[in-house]
């Protein structure tokens, strides 16, 4: 995996295809200082996440103002005051997060600096340490079609490396077996959750039949997508003769890619990933999209800092 400045922080187990847990530890290890170092400054105090909210806990209430969410409206004290007002959010102080890591077959696939299954890996490390510190605990759930591991959510380094750990080594589904993505964000239905941040990680190119079920978690909980591509996801190379097979299904096919196929592969790619996009804003999930031939950090970086401006705007 390829940071900015040309030094790499690999997932050794995954490339070799067997677990060497030094070698692994190490390369967590340097995967949270590199997090930790390109993020530095750009989120300040304990209990900001990713996505800057109003908090989940009632507070005090007041005067309704033009602008104010209708949702918060404090209907109790209107119908006693006659003047209509707004209960207050404040932040709660501890932030419990889940996170639903997609590991099905189509993400053992990579053509630039790493795989799409190494990046997922690295989007889990740094939604991991950056909401760590201050009593946050961090939970997962990874499935990759076949089996789902699931960790519970608690607090700590320790938990937090083997969490990680427990990601990197998910085994690889085998040829054929499809993901479901819609069944694993629907786990995180059960058992019901304290209000905190659920956050998606896919490459979401499959069926988009997982609207519903995130939908029912973004209506109690603070929704983040991060999607997962390689460059072959949205354009395909004048190759000429291929043959290529669905690692979800195990179909292969023989395929003469010239100039009209690949202009019908990347109209295809651009109309799937624009009615993820839609489905994604009707659930009220905002979208971070990493891609494995680009610094994934800048990226990280870039959206906390629209997501920042967009909040400080709203105020």
């Amino acid at each position: 995996m390829t940071e900015s400045g040309g030094r790499s922080v690999d997932l050794p187990s995954l490339q070799r295809g067997q677990i060497r847990d030094p070698a692994l530890s190490a390369a967590l290890r340097k995967l949270e200082l590199t997090v930790r170092r390109k993020l530095d400054g750009v989120l300040h105090g304990d209990h900001l996440g990713l996505i800057p909210g109003p908090g989940s806990e009632p507070g005090e209430s007041r005067i309704y103002q033009p602008g104010d969410d209708v949702r918060r409206m404090d209907w109790s004290v209107t119908a006693r005051t006659t003047v209509p007002h707004v209960r207050e959010m404040i932040a709660d102080r501890e932030l419990e997060t889940w996170m639903v890591v997609d590991m099905s077959a189509s993400l053992d696939f990579g053509t630039a600096a790493c795989e799409k299954r190494d990046l997922a890996v690295a989007a889990a490390a740094a939604i991991t340490f950056l909401n760590s510190g201050g009593g946050n605990r961090i939970g997962a759930i990874i499935a990759n079609g076949e089996s789902v591991r699931r960790v519970p959510a608690l607090s700590g380094r320790m938990h937090e490396q083997e969490m990680l750990r427990t990601i990197a080594t998910m085994p690889k589904a085998p040829t054929g077996v499809r993901g479901d993505l819609a069944a694993a964000i629907d786990a995180l239905r059960r058992p019901e959750r304290r209000r905190g941040m659920a956050v998606v990680i896919s490459d979401f190119l499959g069926p988009i039949n997982w609207m519903r079920p995130l939908r029912a978690i973004s209506a109690r909980h603070e929704v983040l997508a991060i999607e997962v591509l390689d460059p072959r996801d949205v354009e395909l190379p004048e190759v000429g003769d291929v043959v290529l097979q669905d690692a979800e299904t195990g179909v292969t096919r023989e395929f003469t890619i010239d100039h009209q196929l690949r202009e019908d592969f990347e109209r295809a790619a651009a109309e799937h990933r624009a009615e993820v996009a839609r489905t994604l804003r009707r659930c009220g999930a905002p979208l971070l999209s990493l891609r494995t031939d680009r610094d994934w950090i800048a990226d990280v970086v870039r959206f906390v800092a629209s997501r920042r401006r967009g909040a400080m705007a709203g105020r």
